[in-house]
């Protein structure tokens, strides 16, 4: 990369990945946060935890048409504002329902599209994958980074606290991207065509995909509506001090995520390793399910969910890349985007009002329901085959 590509890189890659920190810290926390607040309930607290990505999902085509239109540098500062205004609103916030109303606004600043796109202005064609790499674990490493900062904050300054910290963290971006992120000096559309999102929704190989992303964004935000109270209330563990148990777990976690990846990518059977992955996924469901009052039986269980979901996190977005026609990769990645925040507002929604109604059991088994439709799914992908079409370039032929 030349010295302007990295300053790019590591600029945006850092917004991408307050953003989440952002956006993650409470989702260890709030469940237990939210039994303070009047007129809580579980639906409240699962909507609360997944109503940024109603928003997301709804805005993020917009968001990246506007970039095309008004720049990308605009489009993301104003996203940013929102995203400011909106912890804020959660910050000072006395009931549920203007965390809601905080949430949402957060999710409203749907700049990924616009952040990729400014990203694509700004790197060659023989760069641009290794960029996209980067962005991707900076994202993950802020995701597993708030599983075990979130309930240390939450013991100093409790959730209004955590919101600050988050707003803070949108200043924070604003500044990184006035200040360190390069102007591109012409502006490459990115907004895809109607017929390349049509081809988009067409292709089964990707409609798996996003499928995918859906169901393991919804059971993750669904379990997490749980999980926190069962630590507390079942295994005994105050909330501050939950990150003993996240933070073991997600380190062993790579010992079942590398060689599900080291697989993956050698052997190229994603036919085989994706149904393995989703059935560790569903196992885990079960492991925890059945261990509920059991710290040891819920640290099983989640250390076989995170391995699994992290291996999973990270092949689904190459594999949408691989399969992506040329012309077709933005319309692709923003159906992928909408699917994955879609599923987080569907999973916190829907798995809040199933504890509400029926307790914690119904939300692992609802879990475990959808990851078995999803496991039927993946048994009807197709190979992948890799080729050499040219030079730093890889042409991807999929068949079933």
């Amino acid at each position: 990369m030349s010295a302007l590509e990295r300053r790019a890189t590591a600029g945006l890659a850092g917004i991408f990945a307050m953003r989440m920190l952002g956006l993650a810290l409470i989702l260890p926390v709030f469940a237990i946060y939210a039994e303070t607040l009047a007129g809580h309930s579980s639906f409240l607290v699962g909507l609360a935890l997944g109503i940024y990505g109603l928003s997301q999902a709804l805005l993020q085509i917009p968001f990246g048409m506007a970039s095309d239109r008004f720049g990308r540098k605009p489009v993301i500062l104003f996203g940013m504002l929102l995203f400011l205004i909106g912890s804020v609103v959660a910050a000072l916030a006395t009931t549920i329902e203007m965390i809601i109303v905080g949430r949402a606004l957060q999710g409203a600043g749907a700049v990924a599209a616009a952040v990729i796109a400014l990203l694509s202005d700004l790197t060659r064609d023989e760069q641009r994958t290794k960029a996209m790499a980067l962005v991707g674990m900076s994202i993950g490493g802020s995701f597993i980074l708030a599983l075990f900062v979130g309930p240390m904050l939450y013991d100093a300054i409790s959730v209004p606290g955590i919101f600050w910290v988050t707003a803070a963290l949108a200043v924070l971006g604003m500044v990184m991207l006035l200040v360190v992120i390069p102007t591109p000096d012409h502006v490459v559309p990115h907004a895809p065509p109607l017929s390349q999102l049509v081809d988009a929704l067409r292709n089964r190989q990707l409609l798996r995909l996003d499928i995918g992303i859906f169901v393991l964004h919804a059971v993750m935000t669904a379990i997490f509506v749980v999980v926190p109270l069962l630590l507390v209330k079942q295994a005994g563990i105050p909330g501050e001090k939950h990150w003993q148990v996240y933070l073991p777990v997600l380190f062993l976690s790579i010992f079942i995520m590398v060689p599900i990846l080291i697989t993956a990518e050698r052997t190229k059977q994603f036919r085989v390793v994706f149904p393995f992955a989703i059935a560790l996924l569903a196992v885990s469901q079960g492991v925890i399910y059945w261990n509920q009052h059991s710290v040891w039986g819920i640290s099983a269980g989640l250390l076989l969910f995170f391995g699994a979901f992290n291996a999973v996190e990270a092949l689904l977005p190459s594999l949408v890349s691989r399969i992506a026609p040329s012309d077709g990769k933005g319309a692709a990645v923003g159906v992928f985007s909408s699917s994955e925040f879609m599923g987080a507002f569907v999973g916190g929604a829907f798995g809040g009002a199933l504890f509400g109604a029926y307790g914690a059991g119904a939300v692992f088994l609802f879990s475990s329901i959808i990851l078995g439709l999803w496991f039927l799914v993946a048994l009807g992908m197709g190979d992948i085959k890799l080729k050499t079409a040219a030079p730093d370039q890889t042409d991807v032929e999929s068949y079933s």
